[in-house]
């Protein structure tokens, strides 16, 4: 493994908040950063050394790309695995195509995590309507549908009831390649976000309750208020899933925790995660900081907090109350630079933080 030292060129394909944080982070350790993304005066692009406009299959802006960079990495999963493996021939992609090829697809994914003996929802792989009627009969209702490709935010998923619903679900999939999964009667959703480098040092943040609002993650409490028995089972679950997947970065992995206090893998994302920004302002190493560690080789930074913290997200018309956020001294302000509100759009957060002995509230 070779060390990509300080003054070295880092690649990032995405160019988003995430893109933006992991620019601003690397840029404080002393690396240059190169954005490839589809966007001009992307988030990402206005706080970086370079950036490239070009289509994920452009295989000559891809290699001039290449060339460009020490190392990839990435700022969201939904990278085209052909362009992963194109770049893999110039330079090092971190993290690699296989673990893209599995938190891609939910079927594969949930299918390599019930493989290590970790659990998940029930589930099916659903093909066409008659895949469906059977999923249905073997996982029951209620269940949610969801396309096992790029969905996100809610996005591509249906909840069945009945099976009365089935045709229209169906018909509300497209004909897309699906997985039905059971549906949990949770207490509460949590995630924990994991980092490992090259040479298989881990080092995991403390687990987080996560709240939605319209499918969408809304607020933050770090840390989650579960016992320690279920903290220390999360994290020994995520740095498991970690090494086994051959990671080199971050992932998160989001957990239901069930009524009897068990825990559900639900989903995987192999980079920065939005219920891990709290991170900037409560601990010494962001878990921003923490993928530029990885990537490049460098020993880890501590994970753990000086600081509680409440995290919440500004969407759409929300950023229009920057002013009053920012008139409170202890509000911890972070906006993504979008020149546009819209319904749903993630345009920053806010955080709070509190004392370690005091219990992070919504």
């Amino acid at each position: 493994m070779t060390l990509i030292a300080p003054g070295g060129r880092i690649g990032i394909l995405g160019d988003g908040q995430l893109g933006r944080m992991m620019a601003m982070a690397a840029a404080e350790l002393g690396y240059y950063v190169h954005i490839y993304g589809q966007e001009e005066n992307s988030p990402a692009a206005q706080v970086s050394h370079r950036s490239t406009v070009a289509s994920y299959s452009d295989k000559d802006a891809l290699k001039a790309f290449a060339e460009a960079v020490d190392v990839v990495t990435l700022e969201f999963e939904n990278i085209p695995t052909t362009t992963v493996e194109y770049l893999s021939e110039f330079v090092p992609v971190r993290p690699n195509n296989k673990v893209l090829e599995i938190t891609q697809d939910r079927l594969l994914e949930k299918s390599f995590v019930n493989n290590l003996g970790i659990g998940t929802t029930s589930f099916a792989n659903v093909e066409n309507l008659d895949d469906l009627v059977q999923a249905v009969q073997q996982v029951g209702t209620p269940a949610v549908l969801k396309t096992r490709r790029l969905g996100y935010d809610g996005k591509g998923q249906v909840k069945i009831s009945q099976a009365s619903q089935i045709d229209d679900a169906w018909s509300q999939m497209k004909n897309a390649p699906s997985i039905l999964e059971g549906f949990v009667n949770f207490k509460m959703e949590i995630s924990v976000i994991v980092a490992r480098s090259p040479n298989g040092e881990t080092d995991a943040f403390v687990p987080v309750e996560n709240l939605h609002k319209n499918h969408i993650l809304d607020i933050t409490l770090a840390p989650a208020d579960i016992p320690d028995r279920i903290t220390k089972n999360a994290l020994k679950m995520a740095t498991t899933i970690a090494k086994k997947i051959d990671l080199v970065g971050l992932l998160a992995v989001e957990m239901f925790v069930t009524k009897d206090g068990d825990l559900l893998v639900n989903e995987l994302a192999p980079r920065p995660h939005n219920s891990g920004h709290w991170t900037l302002d409560a601990c010494p190493t962001s878990q921003f900081h923490q993928i530029i560690r990885a990537v490049c080789g460098l020993p880890l930074g501590t994970s753990k907090r000086h600081s509680n913290a409440v995290m919440k997200n500004l969407i759409g018309d929300d950023v229009d109350g920057w002013q009053d956020l920012v008139k409170d001294p202890d509000n911890c302000l972070h906006l993504y630079g979008k020149a546009e509100a819209r319904d749903g759009r993630k345009m920053g957060h806010v955080t709070k933080l509190f004392d370690l002995k005091k219990k992070p509230t919504a």
